[in-house]
C-alpha cells in the first residue's frame, strides 16, 4: 500500500512557474514508478510526466516539453514537477500516481493516486 500526497498548485499568472511535489509513502516505494498526470474540465486525463523506479525520466505530453522537467530522491520518496512558462491551457487539476517498474502514459496501469492539485494559471 502507497500513499501519495500532492502539493504545491495554486494560481499562478501567464508566464509563471508552480513547483509540484508529490510525497509517497508505504511498503517497497522504490519499486514503483510515479507519474504526473493531468485533467482540465470536460477533457480526458493526460499524461504528463513519470519517472521510473530506476531514475530514469520522460516527459510525455508535447505540449510540455521544454517547459516542465520531473525530478525525484533516489529512494522516490519525493517526486517534483517544475513548470515553467505556465500557460492558461496548463489549467488542470494535476495528480501523481505509482505503478510497480517503469512509468507508462496509461493511466489506468497505476495502482495508487493522489488526491490531485489544481493548477490555475489566470491573468
Amino acid at each position: 500500500q502507497l500513499r501519495l500526497v500532492e502539493s504545491g498548485g495554486g494560481l499562478v499568472q501567464p508566464g509563471g512557474s508552480l513547483r509540484l511535489s508529490c510525497a509517497v509513502s508505504g511498503f517497497a516505494v522504490r519499486n514503483y514508478a510515479i507519474g504526473w498526470f493531468r485533467q482540465a474540465p470536460g477533457k480526458e486525463r493526460e499524461a504528463i510526466s513519470g519517472i521510473n523506479s530506476s531514475g530514469g525520466s520522460a516527459i510525455y505530453a508535447d505540449s510540455v516539453k521544454d517547459r516542465f522537467t520531473i525530478s525525484g530522491d533516489n529512494k522516490q520518496r519525493m517526486v517534483t514537477l517544475q513548470m515553467n512558462s505556465l500557460k492558461p491551457e496548463d489549467t488542470a487539476i494535476y495528480s501523481c500516481a505509482a505503478r510497480p517498474g517503469e512509468c507508462s502514459r496509461a493511466a489506468a496501469t497505476y495502482r495508487y493516486w493522489g488526491q490531485g492539485t489544481q493548477v490555475t494559471v489566470s491573468s
